[in-house]
């Protein structure tokens, strides 16, 4: 038991998230996800509605931000310069 409650206090600190990217639906959030984590960055949503309800975009309603770990940004961010 010792060895386990010794693994719980080496865990990493909580990391914070950073928006990275915005985009308008959830086909290029999809997209931009996939490009990310094809080199190890995991990728947070955050959206203003549900877009399976009401699927469309609207005085920024479809907007998706996707966020990175604080750890991984600068290495999403240089990524999505050169993403198409």
């Amino acid at each position: 038991m010792t060895d386990d409650k010794e693994k719980e206090e080496k865990k990493e600190p909580e990391q914070k998230l950073r928006e990275v990217h915005r985009v308008w639906g959830p086909a290029e959030a999809e997209v931009v996800k996939t490009y990310l984590e094809s080199y190890g960055i995991a990728c947070y949503f955050q959206g203003k509605i549900l877009h399976a309800v009401y699927p469309f975009s609207a005085d920024g309603l479809g907007e998706i931000k996707i966020f990175v770990l604080e750890k991984d940004y600068e290495t999403a961010k240089e990524l999505l310069t050169h993403f198409a």
